[in-house]
């Protein structure tokens, strides 16, 4: 990632919880220097107070980037406290969820690059993955630059159109929570069957996720994997055929939860 213009001209992060943290983390990590990193937070942590950056300091004239981490509820409390910085000097990159480029644009002026993201909370172990979009006044440097610092906690894409963003909320944004569930059902399921809790949170907390990490790695797709360990009238098979009912198995739940996570998006946005 090339990192000497944020360096040179400083990095505004307004928020710092656990997302922004990982975010911090991850770029320290990759060279940039300490004393270019502002951050406004009424509230930092032990760990961010003794990182040697900026703590609720006065920012510079024009920062490289500001990157937007606090959560919706407090944009219209915090987000004025930049209007100053707005207009096209400098980039804006947001990972609060539900707030369109569109309200972005209205708070900092038109003329502003504005590059929304969607990380998700893998992102604390450098393992999540961000979906993002830049307004018409980005360049391509600026969503490049935009994409180096969120490939800090893990993978990155791009997206066609800001339309797309609630959908990736229903399904990468909201899905670690789905998997958790996933987790805390199938352990349920096996203590149901004879195990100990522990044992059985145990067995299905590495079963998720070794099954993640060999569908990442696998040239394989996620249906030919699930072929290849599905022996014929085998144990397997006995539970793919109750998951996999098109009445009221995984294909129309999971379709029916990612609507509603999508549907609902759509709402928060609307405002």
């Amino acid at each position: 990632m090339e990192m000497s213009k944020v360096a040179e001209q400083g990095l505004v992060l307004l928020g710092c919880g656990k997302m922004g943290s990982a975010m911090l983390a991850g770029w320290l990590e990759g060279g940039l220097p300490a004393e270019s990193v502002w951050i406004i937070d009424p509230f930092p942590s032990d760990w961010v107070k003794s990182q040697g950056v900026h703590l609720n300091e006065d920012l510079p004239a024009q920062p490289a980037i500001v990157l937007i981490a606090v959560k919706p509820q407090m944009m219209g409390e915090a987000l004025p406290t930049l209007q100053a910085l707005g207009g096209g000097g400098t980039l804006f990159v947001s990972v609060a969820a539900g707030t369109s480029i569109a309200t972005f644009e209205g708070i900092l002026g038109q003329g502003t690059p504005i590059v929304r993201a969607m990380p998700n909370t893998p992102a604390a172990v450098g393992r999540g993955i961000t979906a993002l979009i830049g307004n018409a006044h980005t360049s391509s440097g600026d969503v490049d630059l935009a994409e180096g610092l969120l490939s800090a906690v893990g993978q990155t894409v791009r997206l066609d159109s800001e339309a797309q963003m609630d959908a990736v909320t229903g399904v990468s944004g909201s899905g670690p929570a789905y998997v958790f569930h996933l987790i805390e059902t199938l352990a349920a399921a096996g203590e149901a069957q004879g195990l100990a809790p522990e044992l059985a949170m145990q067995l299905a907390k590495a079963t998720v996720a070794g099954a993640g990490a060999l569908a990442e790695a696998a040239e394989d797709s996620p249906g030919q994997l699930r072929v290849n360990v599905t022996s014929p009238n085998g144990t397997t098979q006995a539970a793919l055929e109750v998951l996999m009912n098109e009445t009221d198995g995984f294909p129309a739940l999971l379709t029916r939860a990612v609507a509603a996570a999508t549907e609902r998006s759509k709402e928060l946005s609307r405002g």
